[in-house]
């Protein structure tokens, strides 16, 4: 049964990094339908000070009990796996079948977006409001243009301390927030270039970012439950903004492959030649998606101890 549940960890974990490869689609919205978001925030947590003094003086065995390692190989392997296996078809279907890819992610999002709010329906008026209020400051926060933040590395620092924080919360991508504060090129060019000292820097900030951000994320979920899960459907509802199907490219950049693929886009209205049926279909499918990724959650979460 562990092994199942591990198996299992590591498909989320594909699926999550999958999800991170695309600017605008978030993977903490894949950990959160698939039923391991807390769990997640509760393992990253454990990476506190006290492991770290566990570490220094040498108890490494007590260190290695306090923290969820075996979730987190299963959670790593399928990460990598997605990134070195799907990062390339990606910003292939990016290109050749964008607005197909997009529907696909549109319905998986719409989809974990009913299922919080069955979740925890019934809202009283002030659950609208915070709803409300959550979702049109995300709408206008992914609308935001790019802008040219200084290449310094203290930009580089707080630009990965910003984009983990935005990865962890659902609904918001990472990617497409380095793509806001014009870092994304940059971080991107780092990695290809093997700029030790900007990835260095940038990996830095992601630590200090997530290290510090889930515990305000648990401490919510913790004391005020309720709110908080109508606060993060806002802000999922509020990124569909991202996930329109149909764009126009303002500017471009080049990929790995030597490519050209879109930067900057701006969301359309589809034209006469645009496969209107075909997109439904596949947002049907993510939002099908969703409920079976859900169903299969809870039905593990029923017999499967935790690792």
């Amino acid at each position: 049964m562990r092994s199942l549940s591990h198996l299992r960890i590591a498909l989320v974990g594909f699926l999550m990094g999958s999800a991170d490869v695309v600017p605008g689609v978030s993977g903490g919205t894949i950990a959160f339908i698939c039923g391991i978001y807390e769990r997640l925030l509760n393992g990253i947590k454990a990476f506190d000070l006290t492991t770290l003094r566990l570490v220094l003086k040498g108890d490494i065995k007590a260190a290695w009990t306090r923290l969820p390692i075996a979730f987190f190989i299963a959670l790593g392997a399928g990460l990598l796996t997605a990134v070195l296996s799907m990062a390339k078809v990606l910003e292939h279907l990016l290109v050749s079948h964008p607005a197909e890819l997009w529907s696909f992610f549109f319905g998986l999002v719409l989809g974990s977006i009913v299922l919080l709010a069955r979740e925890t329906w019934k809202w009283r008026p002030v659950d609208f409001v915070l709803f409300a209020a959550f979702a049109v400051g995300t709408w206008l926060l992914v609308g935001m243009q790019a802008t040219q933040t200084p290449p310094g590395l203290p930009f580089v620092f707080l630009a990965g301390a910003i984009a983990i924080c935005a990865m962890i919360l659902p609904g918001i991508s990472g990617s497409y927030l380095l793509l806001i504060m014009g870092k994304y090129q940059q971080v991107l060019s780092a990695v290809n270039d093997r700029d030790i000292v900007t990835i260095a820097v940038f990996c830095a900030g992601i630590a200090t970012g997530i290290l510090s951000f889930v515990r305000v994320v648990s401490w919510m979920l913790n004391h005020y439950r309720h709110a908080t899960l109508i606060a993060l459907t806002g802000v999922m509802a509020g990124a569909l903004r991202t996930l329109w199907p149909w764009k126009e490219t303002l500017t471009t950049r080049i990929n790995s492959a030597g490519e050209e693929v879109p930067l900057v886009q701006v969301n359309i209205m589809p034209g006469a030649e645009a496969s209107i049926g075909l997109a439904i279909a596949l947002a049907v499918a993510g939002g099908l998606a969703v409920l079976l990724i859900e169903r299969l959650a809870r039905a593990e979460q029923k017999v499967a101890p935790q690792s």
